[in-house]
């Protein structure tokens, strides 16, 4: 069972959330907070696997109440579901720490298997905001990018990161087992250098887009 913690201001829009979360056999509610400073409070006392985190609350907004939950449980995952998709909102959510960003005209099951796969340790954005993620990122100064030696399989998964894939649609594409992928993934960020599914990505851009 995934336990859920929701974060949002408006009333309806956790009593939406509860009912389309608590509408499966995988997942449960534990907690609503109206704003960051309960969110940081129940997350200590609760420990969900996941926060479902809005971004504009009065007092501490979505962004501080990141930091701060990840300030005190690295291992914390944060995703969060707005209204906004700018980056005036997107880049600063990432930099507090969360593991995702989708608005809140998503698709439900998209959702849901979304909170399934950021607990499950996938990053994840739209397609179009993992793009714009990218080609910031190729606009910044850099400097050379070394290119290690990748297997035919890596490389393809690789493609398919860079592509804003998770596991389970990497391992559709590639008729591989999702323990497969996780593995390759694994050994991509390894090789890499990098930390994370975005720099992976770039890193892919930077180095297939050659």
């Amino acid at each position: 069972m995934i336990t859920v913690l929701l974060v949002d201001d408006q009333r309806l829009v956790r009593a939406g959330l509860r009912m389309l979360i608590e509408d499966t056999a995988d997942l449960a509610v534990v907690g609503e907070a109206a704003n960051g400073v309960e969110a940081v409070r129940l997350y200590a006392e609760l420990a969900p696997d996941l926060v479902v985190m809005d971004l504009r609350m009065p007092g501490l907004d979505g962004v501080g109440a990141t930091q701060q939950i990840l300030a005190a449980e690295p291992r914390a995952k944060v995703l969060v579901l707005t209204t906004f998709d700018d980056d005036e909102h997107l880049f600063p959510a990432l930099s507090a720490g969360a593991a995702g960003y989708f608005v809140k005209d998503t698709e439900p099951a998209v959702l849901l298997d979304a909170i399934r796969r950021t607990v499950d340790g996938d990053l994840l954005f739209s397609p179009a905001l993992l793009r714009r993620l990218v080609d910031r990122a190729l606009t910044a100064p850099s400097t050379p990018v070394p290119v290690p030696d990748l297997t035919p399989r890596e490389l393809a998964v690789l493609r398919l990161v860079a592509d804003g894939q998770g596991n389970q649609e990497i391992a559709d594409r590639l008729h591989l087992g999702v323990s497969t992928v996780k593995t390759h993934v694994a050994n991509l960020l390894g090789k890499t250098g990098t930390d994370n599914r975005v720099r992976l990505a770039v890193y892919a851009a930077e180095v297939i887009g050659r």
